[in-house]
């Protein structure tokens, strides 16, 4: 763990939130914060990847619980919600738990749909978002499923092989998602809050992309409109 690295405490969990650029790049021109969500048992980048490299502002990127350098669990209870929770902390970090100051985020698979729930949730903080190709992005299967109890051997590292499954099959209907679009599209702070910038597009996507204010771009132009 760097010493750019803020742990950030949240009930039991420890989130370790990657500070990947602290300072804009012209200290003259105001800009906000950039952050990244990782995917489905990824963890977060490094270093500031070559795609936002142009981002004018500070770029972040958190470790979901159960991920990364972020406490794993013991015995699993993993939802898009709690994660959603994970992305409430970082956000409060990152505005100084100003309600007046907002950020972007960009969310990559699983990523993407707790980017989503943010948005609608934290509406009038989120300065758009963008939702990318990732893992997790298909999320669980689209009818019910045994959820037979089961125990997982796991040594405390991750990812979390818990969340691996309770993430991966988790169930979320199309028109789940689209009630976060309409809070997003109430409330935030910017005309046409969501951008989909993914090619695969599985239902609960696919009807996010075809829901009114929703822009489909590129990764590229969708950084450069919420700069």
């Amino acid at each position: 763990m760097s010493a750019s690295t803020v742990m950030l405490r949240h009930n039991k969990i420890d989130l370790a939130l990657h500070l990947l650029r602290t300072e804009p790049l012209d200290p003259v021109v105001p800009s906000r914060p950039l952050l990244l969500l990782h995917g489905l048992g990824d963890r977060s980048p490094t270093g500031v990847p070559h795609w936002c490299a142009s981002w004018p502002g500070p770029i972040a990127a958190l470790d979901f619980t159960g991920h990364g350098d972020s406490t794993v669990p013991a015995g699993g209870g993993y939802s898009p919600e709690l994660l959603m929770a994970d992305v409430d902390q970082a956000l409060a970090e990152l505005t100084d738990g100003d309600p007046d100051r907002s950020i972007t985020i960009l969310g990559r698979g699983l990523g993407a749909y707790v980017a989503l729930q943010i948005a609608g949730a934290r509406a009038s903080q989120i300065h758009g978002v963008i939702l990318v190709d990732g893992p997790g992005l298909a999320g669980g299967p689209t009818g019910p499923t045994s959820q037979s109890v089961f125990a997982l051997d796991t040594d405390g590292s991750s990812p979390d092989p818990y969340a691996l499954v309770e993430l991966g099959r988790d169930l979320r209907p199309g028109d789940y998602a689209v009630s976060f679009v309409n809070l997003a599209n109430a409330n935030a702070p910017v005309a046409n809050p969501i951008t989909v910038a993914s090619s695969f597009r599985p239902k609960w996507l696919a009807a996010v992309a075809d829901s009114p204010g929703v822009v489909e771009s590129s990764l590229s132009d969708a950084l450069a409109a919420y700069a």
